[in-house]
């Protein structure tokens, strides 16, 4: 990856642990409140929709928007923070 947000950079350095929904890069306020109001309080259950989901790119951003109210931006952020944290800790 040739560029890293400081927030991505953050989330990659360290196991998931009990870290809220709102520590996933692409995660807006907005969008963690959305997620917390549908049972999503925290990072790893965002991972485990994401796993459900066959860490499928294209399904899981079409589910942040439709499901949960993301921007298209926003999905593609979190989508990407997800595989790459994947890439680094499966």
């Amino acid at each position: 990856m040739d560029h890293m947000s400081p927030r991505l950079r953050a989330f990659l350095s360290e196991p998931i642990g009990e870290k809220d929904v709102a520590w996933v890069d692409g995660v807006s306020c907005e969008l963690a409140i959305n997620l917390c109001t549908k049972g999503f309080n925290k990072a790893y259950m965002l991972l485990g929709q994401f796993l459900l989901m066959h860490k499928n790119e294209a399904e899981f951003q079409k589910w942040l928007i439709c499901c949960c109210g993301a921007t298209e931006y926003e999905a593609q952020e979190t989508s990407n923070c997800l595989k790459e944290w994947c890439s680094c800790f499966l």
